[in-house]
Protein backbone atom coordinates (compact mmCIF):
# COMPACT_ATOMS: atom_id res chain seq x y z
CA UNK A 1 0.00 0.00 0.00
CA UNK A 2 0.98 3.74 -0.18
CA UNK A 3 2.39 3.54 3.55
CA UNK A 4 4.76 1.30 2.16
CA UNK A 5 3.18 -1.88 4.68
CA UNK A 6 4.54 -5.26 2.80
CA UNK A 7 1.72 -7.65 4.38
CA UNK A 8 -1.32 -5.40 3.38
CA UNK A 9 -4.15 -7.65 2.24
CA UNK A 10 -7.26 -6.26 0.85
CA UNK A 11 -10.84 -7.70 1.80
CA UNK A 12 -14.23 -6.87 1.21
CA UNK A 13 -14.59 -2.77 2.11
CA UNK A 14 -11.21 -3.32 3.89
CA UNK A 15 -7.26 -3.62 3.73
CA UNK A 16 -5.62 -4.65 6.30
CA UNK A 17 -1.91 -4.09 7.36
CA UNK A 18 0.48 -4.69 10.64
CA UNK A 19 1.88 -1.76 12.36
CA UNK A 20 3.24 -0.22 15.53
CA UNK A 21 1.05 3.27 16.95
CA UNK A 22 3.09 5.18 14.43
CA UNK A 23 1.20 3.17 11.52
CA UNK A 24 -1.55 4.41 13.09
CA UNK A 25 -0.81 8.33 13.38
CA UNK A 26 0.25 7.64 9.43
CA UNK A 27 -2.54 6.22 8.22
CA UNK A 28 -5.06 8.48 9.78
CA UNK A 29 -3.15 11.77 8.14
CA UNK A 30 -2.20 10.27 4.90
CA UNK A 31 -5.17 7.59 3.53
CA UNK A 32 -7.06 9.56 0.93
CA UNK A 33 -9.77 6.59 0.39
CA UNK A 34 -10.44 4.94 3.71
CA UNK A 35 -13.30 6.01 5.93
CA UNK A 36 -11.45 4.69 9.62
CA UNK A 37 -8.86 3.12 10.95
CA UNK A 38 -9.36 0.56 12.89
CA UNK A 39 -6.91 -1.17 15.59
CA UNK A 40 -7.98 -4.82 15.72
CA UNK A 41 -7.83 -6.53 19.38
CA UNK A 42 -9.42 -9.54 19.04
CA UNK A 43 -10.54 -12.18 16.52
CA UNK A 44 -11.89 -15.57 16.84
CA UNK A 45 -15.20 -17.23 16.75
CA UNK A 46 -18.54 -16.35 17.81
CA UNK A 47 -21.30 -18.62 16.65
CA UNK A 48 -23.36 -17.84 20.02
CA UNK A 49 -23.61 -15.08 22.40
CA UNK A 50 -21.21 -17.09 24.39
CA UNK A 51 -18.37 -17.53 22.60
CA UNK A 52 -18.46 -13.53 21.71
CA UNK A 53 -18.64 -12.57 24.89
CA UNK A 54 -15.80 -14.86 25.77
CA UNK A 55 -13.69 -13.51 23.07
CA UNK A 56 -14.51 -9.84 24.19
CA UNK A 57 -13.83 -10.99 28.09
CA UNK A 58 -10.34 -12.11 27.12
CA UNK A 59 -9.31 -8.70 26.13
CA UNK A 60 -7.16 -6.47 28.26
CA UNK A 61 -9.17 -3.60 28.09
CA UNK A 62 -7.93 -2.21 31.44
CA UNK A 63 -4.58 -1.51 29.19
CA UNK A 64 -7.14 0.49 26.85
CA UNK A 65 -9.27 2.57 28.68
CA UNK A 66 -8.79 5.01 31.22
CA UNK A 67 -10.94 5.42 33.63
CA UNK A 68 -12.97 8.07 33.43
CA UNK A 69 -13.79 7.87 30.00
CA UNK A 70 -16.59 6.25 28.06
CA UNK A 71 -17.02 4.29 25.61
CA UNK A 72 -19.87 2.72 23.02
CA UNK A 73 -19.37 -0.22 20.82
CA UNK A 74 -20.91 -0.55 17.10
CA UNK A 75 -21.54 -3.00 14.92
CA UNK A 76 -21.70 -4.09 11.20
CA UNK A 77 -21.97 -7.26 9.08
CA UNK A 78 -24.21 -10.35 9.72
CA UNK A 79 -23.32 -13.02 12.32
CA UNK A 80 -25.06 -16.37 12.16
CA UNK A 81 -25.71 -16.70 15.38
CA UNK A 82 -26.95 -13.56 16.15
CA UNK A 83 -30.77 -12.16 15.31
CA UNK A 84 -29.47 -8.49 15.32
CA UNK A 85 -26.20 -6.51 15.54
CA UNK A 86 -27.31 -4.71 18.23
CA UNK A 87 -28.08 -7.69 20.55
CA UNK A 88 -24.32 -8.49 19.54
CA UNK A 89 -23.01 -4.93 20.31
CA UNK A 90 -25.00 -5.20 23.61
CA UNK A 91 -22.61 -8.74 24.02
CA UNK A 92 -19.69 -6.82 23.84
CA UNK A 93 -20.74 -4.06 26.09
CA UNK A 94 -21.45 -6.27 28.85
CA UNK A 95 -18.44 -8.17 28.52
CA UNK A 96 -15.92 -5.14 28.62
CA UNK A 97 -18.54 -3.85 31.39
CA UNK A 98 -18.05 -6.65 33.56
CA UNK A 99 -14.02 -7.40 33.26
CA UNK A 100 -13.59 -3.56 34.04
CA UNK A 101 -15.68 -3.65 36.58
CA UNK A 102 -14.04 -6.72 38.43
CA UNK A 103 -10.41 -5.17 38.17
CA UNK A 104 -11.47 -1.74 39.06
CA UNK A 105 -14.39 -2.21 41.32
CA UNK A 106 -16.49 0.81 39.58
CA UNK A 107 -18.62 0.42 36.37
CA UNK A 108 -16.98 2.18 33.25
CA UNK A 109 -19.67 4.88 31.55
CA UNK A 110 -21.76 3.91 27.81
CA UNK A 111 -22.00 6.97 26.09
CA UNK A 112 -23.91 6.71 22.86
CA UNK A 113 -22.66 10.09 21.73
CA UNK A 114 -19.51 11.34 21.40
CA UNK A 115 -17.46 8.28 23.46
CA UNK A 116 -14.02 8.93 24.15
CA UNK A 117 -13.62 5.31 22.61
CA UNK A 118 -15.83 3.56 20.43
CA UNK A 119 -15.68 -0.07 19.84
CA UNK A 120 -16.12 -1.73 16.43
CA UNK A 121 -17.80 -5.19 15.74
CA UNK A 122 -17.62 -7.02 12.86
CA UNK A 123 -19.45 -9.89 12.14
CA UNK A 124 -19.07 -12.41 9.18
CA UNK A 125 -20.71 -15.96 10.05
CA UNK A 126 -19.44 -17.44 12.67
CA UNK A 127 -16.50 -15.01 13.21
CA UNK A 128 -16.19 -11.62 15.02
CA UNK A 129 -13.54 -9.21 14.89
CA UNK A 130 -13.42 -6.64 17.70
CA UNK A 131 -11.45 -3.30 17.15
CA UNK A 132 -10.79 0.06 18.28
CA UNK A 133 -11.97 3.29 15.93
CA UNK A 134 -8.71 5.01 15.98
CA UNK A 135 -10.39 7.74 13.57
CA UNK A 136 -13.22 8.77 15.58
CA UNK A 137 -15.07 11.07 12.64
CA UNK A 138 -14.83 9.91 9.83
CA UNK A 139 -11.65 10.19 7.47
CA UNK A 140 -14.12 11.51 5.07
CA UNK A 141 -14.28 14.40 7.34
CA UNK A 142 -11.12 16.54 6.19
CA UNK A 143 -12.19 19.62 8.01
CA UNK A 144 -12.33 22.23 4.86
CA UNK A 145 -15.98 22.30 4.18
CA UNK A 146 -19.27 22.53 6.41
CA UNK A 147 -21.26 19.09 6.41
CA UNK A 148 -24.45 18.38 4.65
CA UNK A 149 -25.02 21.22 1.52
CA UNK A 150 -27.12 20.13 -0.85
CA UNK A 151 -26.23 16.86 -3.01
CA UNK A 152 -22.80 16.80 -1.34
CA UNK A 153 -19.55 14.19 -2.75
CA UNK A 154 -17.98 12.65 0.22
CA UNK A 155 -14.08 13.57 0.14
CA UNK A 156 -13.05 10.03 0.23
CA UNK A 157 -15.20 9.40 -3.08
CA UNK A 158 -13.73 12.19 -4.55
CA UNK A 159 -10.33 11.08 -3.74
CA UNK A 160 -10.66 7.78 -5.14
CA UNK A 161 -12.74 8.82 -8.62
CA UNK A 162 -8.99 10.77 -9.22
CA UNK A 163 -6.87 7.88 -8.15
CA UNK A 164 -9.39 5.78 -10.50
CA UNK A 165 -8.76 8.31 -13.21
CA UNK A 166 -4.78 7.85 -12.36
CA UNK A 167 -4.55 11.53 -11.60
CA UNK A 168 -1.11 12.29 -9.98
CA UNK A 169 -0.62 15.68 -10.43
CA UNK A 170 1.58 15.96 -13.24
CA UNK A 171 -0.96 16.98 -15.88
CA UNK A 172 -3.19 20.00 -15.82
CA UNK A 173 -6.39 19.53 -13.85
CA UNK A 174 -10.36 20.84 -14.66
CA UNK A 175 -13.70 20.49 -12.50
CA UNK A 176 -16.05 22.48 -15.39
CA UNK A 177 -18.74 21.59 -12.83
CA UNK A 178 -17.14 21.83 -9.83
CA UNK A 179 -20.10 22.74 -6.93
CA UNK A 180 -18.26 23.61 -3.99
CA UNK A 181 -15.29 22.36 -4.72
CA UNK A 182 -14.36 19.16 -3.67
CA UNK A 183 -13.17 17.33 -6.48
CA UNK A 184 -11.02 19.85 -7.74
CA UNK A 185 -9.79 20.47 -3.84
CA UNK A 186 -8.94 16.72 -3.27
CA UNK A 187 -6.88 17.10 -6.85
CA UNK A 188 -4.60 19.73 -5.30
CA UNK A 189 -4.92 17.77 -2.27
CA UNK A 190 -3.11 15.20 -4.31
CA UNK A 191 -0.85 17.24 -6.31
CA UNK A 192 0.51 19.23 -3.33
CA UNK A 193 1.30 15.76 -1.51
CA UNK A 194 -0.67 17.61 1.27
CA UNK A 195 -1.71 14.38 3.60
CA UNK A 196 -5.40 14.92 3.58
CA UNK A 197 -5.86 14.62 7.70
CA UNK A 198 -3.43 17.17 8.75
CA UNK A 199 -5.76 19.64 10.03
CA UNK A 200 -7.75 17.32 12.42
CA UNK A 201 -7.70 15.15 15.41
CA UNK A 202 -8.37 11.51 15.87
CA UNK A 203 -10.34 9.16 18.41
CA UNK A 204 -6.43 7.59 19.31
CA UNK A 205 -5.12 10.73 20.60
CA UNK A 206 -7.47 10.12 23.68
CA UNK A 207 -6.30 6.39 24.00
CA UNK A 208 -4.14 5.89 27.63
CA UNK A 209 -1.07 4.75 25.12
CA UNK A 210 -1.23 8.02 22.98
CA UNK A 211 2.04 9.32 22.46
CA UNK A 212 1.96 13.05 21.65
CA UNK A 213 5.45 13.63 20.39
CA UNK A 214 5.01 9.99 17.97
CA UNK A 215 1.63 12.01 16.78
CA UNK A 216 3.39 15.72 16.28
CA UNK A 217 6.59 14.09 14.31
CA UNK A 218 4.09 12.40 12.16
CA UNK A 219 2.35 15.68 11.15
CA UNK A 220 5.55 17.27 10.78
CA UNK A 221 6.64 14.55 8.58
CA UNK A 222 3.98 14.84 6.47
CA UNK A 223 3.75 18.88 6.72
CA UNK A 224 7.15 18.72 5.62
CA UNK A 225 5.89 16.30 2.41
CA UNK A 226 4.18 19.09 0.34
CA UNK A 227 5.20 20.38 -2.77
CA UNK A 228 3.72 22.92 -5.06
CA UNK A 229 1.44 21.82 -7.40
CA UNK A 230 2.98 21.06 -10.53
CA UNK A 231 0.09 22.15 -12.88
CA UNK A 232 -2.61 23.96 -13.07
CA UNK A 233 -6.26 22.99 -11.96
CA UNK A 234 -9.43 25.11 -12.71
CA UNK A 235 -12.47 24.31 -11.02
CA UNK A 236 -15.76 26.45 -12.64
CA UNK A 237 -19.08 26.51 -11.81
CA UNK A 238 -21.47 28.73 -13.51
CA UNK A 239 -23.51 29.59 -9.57
CA UNK A 240 -21.64 32.87 -7.78
CA UNK A 241 -22.76 30.82 -4.38
CA UNK A 242 -21.05 27.98 -5.75
CA UNK A 243 -18.13 29.80 -6.42
CA UNK A 244 -17.89 31.55 -3.29
CA UNK A 245 -18.01 28.55 -1.23
CA UNK A 246 -15.07 26.40 -3.27
CA UNK A 247 -13.17 29.34 -3.09
CA UNK A 248 -13.93 29.08 0.75
CA UNK A 249 -13.15 25.54 0.90
CA UNK A 250 -10.35 25.59 -0.58
CA UNK A 251 -8.87 28.01 1.66
CA UNK A 252 -9.88 25.95 4.67
CA UNK A 253 -8.10 22.81 3.09
CA UNK A 254 -4.59 25.37 2.71
CA UNK A 255 -4.57 24.68 -1.35
CA UNK A 256 -6.18 27.93 -2.09
CA UNK A 257 -2.37 28.92 -3.86
CA UNK A 258 -3.12 25.59 -5.84
CA UNK A 259 -6.53 26.09 -7.46
CA UNK A 260 -8.14 28.31 -9.56
CA UNK A 261 -11.72 29.14 -8.94
CA UNK A 262 -13.63 30.59 -11.83
CA UNK A 263 -17.12 31.43 -12.23
CA UNK A 264 -18.45 30.12 -16.01
CA UNK A 265 -21.23 27.47 -17.49
CA UNK A 266 -19.83 24.36 -17.92
CA UNK A 267 -20.36 24.33 -21.56
CA UNK A 268 -17.95 26.75 -22.02
CA UNK A 269 -15.61 23.79 -21.49
CA UNK A 270 -12.15 25.67 -21.35
CA UNK A 271 -9.16 23.10 -20.52
CA UNK A 272 -6.24 25.12 -18.79
CA UNK A 273 -3.73 23.29 -21.31
CA UNK A 274 -2.77 19.94 -23.31
CA UNK A 275 -3.44 16.89 -22.24
CA UNK A 276 -5.92 18.01 -19.69
CA UNK A 277 -7.55 16.13 -17.03
CA UNK A 278 -11.25 16.43 -16.66
CA UNK A 279 -13.36 15.04 -14.13
CA UNK A 280 -16.64 15.77 -12.58
CA UNK A 281 -19.92 14.84 -11.04
CA UNK A 282 -22.89 16.13 -12.66
CA UNK A 283 -26.52 16.37 -10.88
CA UNK A 284 -28.37 13.17 -11.70
CA UNK A 285 -31.69 14.18 -11.45
CA UNK A 286 -31.91 12.15 -7.89
CA UNK A 287 -31.16 14.79 -5.38
CA UNK A 288 -30.77 17.87 -7.68
CA UNK A 289 -33.10 18.74 -10.33
CA UNK A 290 -34.96 16.45 -12.53
CA UNK A 291 -33.23 13.91 -14.99
CA UNK A 292 -36.05 15.04 -17.95
CA UNK A 293 -34.29 18.50 -17.73
CA UNK A 294 -31.07 17.56 -17.75
CA UNK A 295 -30.59 15.77 -20.62
CA UNK A 296 -30.16 18.76 -22.30
CA UNK A 297 -26.97 19.63 -19.64
CA UNK A 298 -25.42 16.41 -21.15
CA UNK A 299 -25.99 16.45 -23.96
CA UNK A 300 -24.61 20.02 -24.06
CA UNK A 301 -21.32 18.31 -22.07
CA UNK A 302 -20.68 15.83 -25.03
CA UNK A 303 -20.83 18.72 -27.47
CA UNK A 304 -18.42 20.84 -25.64
CA UNK A 305 -15.68 17.96 -25.06
CA UNK A 306 -16.41 17.59 -28.93
CA UNK A 307 -15.66 21.33 -29.66
CA UNK A 308 -13.29 22.45 -26.84
CA UNK A 309 -11.51 19.31 -25.28
CA UNK A 310 -9.38 18.31 -28.06
CA UNK A 311 -6.50 16.34 -26.41
CA UNK A 312 -7.75 15.60 -23.07
CA UNK A 313 -9.36 12.85 -21.35
CA UNK A 314 -12.33 13.31 -19.54
CA UNK A 315 -14.02 11.11 -16.67
CA UNK A 316 -17.66 12.01 -15.46
CA UNK A 317 -19.61 10.29 -12.39
CA UNK A 318 -22.94 9.69 -13.21
CA UNK A 319 -25.67 8.02 -11.62
CA UNK A 320 -28.34 7.63 -14.63
CA UNK A 321 -27.68 5.70 -17.87
CA UNK A 322 -30.44 7.45 -19.86
CA UNK A 323 -28.52 10.50 -19.14
CA UNK A 324 -24.99 9.24 -20.12
CA UNK A 325 -26.40 8.18 -22.69
CA UNK A 326 -27.41 11.85 -23.68
CA UNK A 327 -23.69 12.47 -23.57
CA UNK A 328 -23.00 11.42 -27.28
CA UNK A 329 -19.76 9.80 -26.56
CA UNK A 330 -18.97 6.61 -26.21
CA UNK A 331 -16.61 5.68 -23.02
CA UNK A 332 -14.10 3.93 -23.37
CA UNK A 333 -13.83 2.39 -19.83
CA UNK A 334 -17.01 1.78 -17.27
CA UNK A 335 -16.52 1.47 -13.40
CA UNK A 336 -19.26 0.78 -11.27
CA UNK A 337 -19.08 3.14 -7.74
CA UNK A 338 -21.89 3.99 -5.09
CA UNK A 339 -22.48 7.60 -4.11
CA UNK A 340 -24.09 6.85 -1.16
CA UNK A 341 -27.05 4.48 -1.97
CA UNK A 342 -26.65 5.37 -5.57
CA UNK A 343 -25.19 3.03 -7.94
CA UNK A 344 -23.00 5.29 -10.50
CA UNK A 345 -21.03 4.61 -13.76
CA UNK A 346 -17.20 6.00 -13.52
CA UNK A 347 -17.37 6.68 -17.80
CA UNK A 348 -13.59 7.64 -19.38
CA UNK A 349 -14.20 9.60 -22.33
CA UNK A 350 -10.74 9.77 -24.84
CA UNK A 351 -11.24 12.69 -26.34
CA UNK A 352 -9.42 12.67 -29.51
CA UNK A 353 -8.14 15.34 -32.45
CA UNK A 354 -10.48 14.92 -35.67
CA UNK A 355 -12.01 11.38 -36.03
CA UNK A 356 -11.56 8.80 -34.08
CA UNK A 357 -10.07 6.31 -37.27
CA UNK A 358 -7.13 8.42 -36.92
CA UNK A 359 -6.44 6.68 -33.86
CA UNK A 360 -7.73 3.35 -33.59
CA UNK A 361 -8.53 2.43 -37.10
CA UNK A 362 -12.29 2.71 -36.18
CA UNK A 363 -14.87 3.90 -38.34
CA UNK A 364 -15.30 6.94 -39.26
CA UNK A 365 -16.87 9.55 -36.27
CA UNK A 366 -17.16 6.51 -33.94
CA UNK A 367 -15.99 8.58 -30.94
CA UNK A 368 -18.77 11.11 -31.63
CA UNK A 369 -21.95 9.08 -32.56
CA UNK A 370 -21.69 6.05 -30.10
CA UNK A 371 -23.79 6.23 -26.60
CA UNK A 372 -22.34 5.32 -23.25
CA UNK A 373 -24.78 2.85 -21.61
CA UNK A 374 -24.13 -0.67 -20.07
Amino acid sequence: MGLGHDEAACGRGVVGFRGDLAAVYRANLRLRTAMRVLRTVAEGSAASREQLYELAAGVAWEETFAQGRTFAVDSAGRGSGFASGAFAALTVKDAIVDRLRARWGTRPDVARANPDLLVHLHLAGERADIALDSSGEPLSHRGYRPRGGPAPLSETLAAGVLLLAGYDGAQPFLDPMAGTGTIAIEAALIATNSAPGLRRRFACERWPLHAAALLDAERERAAGARRPAPSAIVAGDRDVRAVAAARRNAREAGVADAVEVVERDALELTPPGPGTLIVSNPPYGERLGDAGDLTELYRGLGDAFKRRGAGATAWLLVGNPDLAKAVGLRPSRRIVLFNGPIECRLLRYDLYEGSRDRHEGGPLGAQARGQSGD
